[in-house]
Parts: C-alpha cells; structure tokens; sequence
C-alpha cells in the first residue's frame, strides 16, 4: 500500500510540473490599447462579426463612449438577409453561410443601425451560446428553393419567408429601445455612438493588383465584394504600428491554419523547416540537430524557433496556393516582445476567455506579414505617406 502511494505521489508529481511548466516563450507587453472583455463565437462561423464589433466597442472606449457591448447577432441577421439578396441575384451561384468579412460590419450599421448585446442576444432556439448550423441549413434549403423556382418568377413573399426564419432562430427586430434612460431606434443609436463607415478603412497587401489601388479580396466569404486597399507589405505593418501607437486597435483577418498556430500555447509562428531558411546565427544552432528532432521542436514549439523571412514574393504564392486562406477575423490590440527581444501583436480571440492568456494570444511579425489577408483601421490611423 506504501509502495502504491508513493507511485502516486511521483505521478501527481510529474503531472503538476508538467502542468505548470514555464512556457517556451515569455512575452513581455510594450504596448496594450484598451478593450472590451473577450467573448465566445461558440458553435457560429462569425468570427467576422465578433472581430469587427471588439474593434468597434475599443473605438468608443477611445473616443469616451465608455464600454458599449454591442450585439453581434443583430449583425450577423441583417448579414444573413444581405447575402440571400446577393444568392439570388447570383442565380445560387454566391457564397450562403456562416462566414463572411469584417467590413460586413460597417455595411450592415449603416444600412440597418445598431443595437446593444442586451437588446438583441440572437438567442431564440433553445440553447445559451451560439449554434448557427441548423440556422444555415434552414437559410440555404430555402433560398435555393427560391432560386429553382420553375414558375421562373420570384414571388413578392420570399423576403418575408426569409425574415419570419431569421426571427424564429435570432428574434424579432425591435424598432425602438431603451438605453441608460433614453430611448433609441437602431439607427439613432448608432449616431449616438458615432459610428460611421467612411472614418475606416481595409488595407491589404498582394501583387496580383496594381499597388495603391481598392480591389475586392477573392475570398468565398466575401460575399458582399466589399473592398481593400493595396499597399506594401512594409506599408500594412507599418499601419498596424500606427494605429497601436496611436492607442487604437486593429481588426486582423487571417489564416490560421499553420502547425505555428497553437492557441493552446497562446502562440502563432511561422517556423523555418529548412536550413536553407535560417540566417546563419540560427544555422549553427539548428544544423546540430537532425530532421526529426528538428521537426519535434517546431511541433511543439518547446524552445523559441527560427522563422521563415516573409518576402511580398512568398506571401503572394501562399495566397494563389491557397496555402493562405480567409481562415479568421481577430483583434489586435498590442505589441509585445519575448524574451529575445522579437516582435510580436497582442490578440484578442473570440473563442471565450480560455487558453494560457484568457483568450489571448501572440502573433509574431513574420506571422502577420505572411498570413494576414486584410486589416481595417480608423482612417486617423493610416500613416501620413500611405494616406
């Protein structure tokens, strides 16, 4: 019986160190702009919306608005409704789901205003999160319906179809509320909040576009062709820097799709695979391992890795590969260093407050450069030269 205790001992042992073992990379903040809490898209693809809305809540941080909870799902319903107009329109031959883009956002605030969380939850079928694949389902079911009409005439009714599914699973529109005593329609309240399309912009960075000229991103989800502006890649960080050196943050679309993306581990790299990728500091270190062992580190990311040196070049392969893909939309809300004085974006995730950094995490530079697809920020924030 001893002999069994002290066995167990040793296993609890070895699992709280294991447990509570120092990560390999220490970060050390330079720069933190003010947010809102982090929220949970749970079982949704609308990362779109919760990314755009957080930029927008620490926009009004900012500007002394206070802390606004502004309702996701408002947008996502008037999103919804947006695309099967464009469906329709398309013949069925468009994108209808989940996804979509950041600058759906500001469409869908101009057009239809906005409205706070607690006013509009979207919470209409049973369940406390978010579970958007029935929804979907039922949405894209009915509107190919509409589209294979063999009467090959569209009814006057099918918006109204459309919207009595929207309010079964989101809940009815509310045309006026109350707000901190005061009373509000949608439209009002986004005039409350200042909140205007034309003071932000997306910026991108591809050459398969002439460079300083707006081109509509050919991603599936962007479905409403909205459109960003070409820049150099040195021009779009150098945005990015700005805005966070301002006190601004930044809505950030990418992929997230690389083995360097560990959420668990609060980390997003983009390590070298090969020698012939490393500089020749990193080489002398790297070249003593083997492949496997090499490749052991990279998987788990137990010690700082060398990372591939992002060039325009490469990042535009990775995009026509379709080895960059309009994976995420996230909010960058900082600068940090590790402990080797590298370079590295604060992000706020919308996959609840979980994760080594409660809902955090560390993009570095080279990551950024090489997987980000657009980034909007306030017009202010846009450097002088690029402006």
């Amino acid at each position: 019986m001893k002999k069994i205790f002290a066995t167990l001992a040793v296993l609890v042992s070895l699992q709280l160190s294991a447990q509570y073992r120092q990560p390999a990379y220490q970060f050390n903040d330079v720069k933190v702009n003010p947010s809102t809490p982090v929220k949970d898209q749970a079982s949704s693809g609308t990362c779109w919306s919760y990314s755009g809305l957080a930029f927008l809540e620490s926009e009004l941080l900012r500007k002394g608005k206070g802390e606004v909870d502004l309702s996701e799902m408002w947008v996502v319903r008037h999103a919804y409704l947006n695309r099967a107009k464009k469906y329709l329109r398309m013949h069925g031959m468009a994108n209808l789901s989940q996804g979509g883009q950041a600058h759906d956002n500001f469409d869908v605030i101009e057009e239809y205003g906005i409205v706070p969380q607690d006013v509009y939850r979207g919470l209409n079928y049973g369940t406390d999160k978010n579970v958007h694949g029935e929804l979907e389902g039922a949405i894209k079911a009915y509107m190919d319906v509409i589209v294979k009409n063999p009467n090959r005439t569209i009814s006057t009714a099918w918006q109204a179809g459309l919207n009595g599914i929207l309010d079964a699973y989101l809940g009815v529109k509310p045309k006026k509320f109350m707000y901190k005593g005061k009373e509000y329609t949608p439209k009002s309240f986004a005039k409350e909040m200042g909140i205007e399309k034309k003071n932000y912009a997306s910026l991108t960075s591809f050459s398969h576009h002439p460079l300083h000229t707006w081109f509509a991103i050919e991603v599936p989800d962007n479905t409403a062709w909205g459109l960003a502006y070409n820049v150099t890649l040195d021009e779009m960080i150098k945005t990015i820097d700005s805005a966070i050196e301002k006190g601004q943050t930044v809505i950030w679309a990418a992929d997230v799709s690389e083995k360097g993306f560990q959420y668990n581990k609060g980390i997003a790299v983009l390590p070298a695979q090969k020698l012939d990728d490393m500089s020749d500091s990193e080489k002398a270190k790297w070249s003593s391992l083997t492949e496997t062992e090499r490749a052991k580190a990279v998987s788990d990311l137990s010690e700082i890795v060398p990372e591939i040196k992002v060039t325009p070049e490469l990042r535009q392969l990775w995009f026509d590969n379709y080895q960059t893909t309009d994976d995420h939309g996230m909010e960058i809300v900082g600068i940090a260093k590790d402990q080797n004085g590298n370079k590295y974006y604060k992000v706020k995730n919308s996959w609840g407050s979980g994760g080594i950094y409660n809902g955090y995490f560390y993009a570095s530079e080279e990551y950024v450069k090489g997987k980000t697809l657009n980034i909007i920020v306030a017009a202010d924030a846009v450097p002088f030269a690029i402006k």
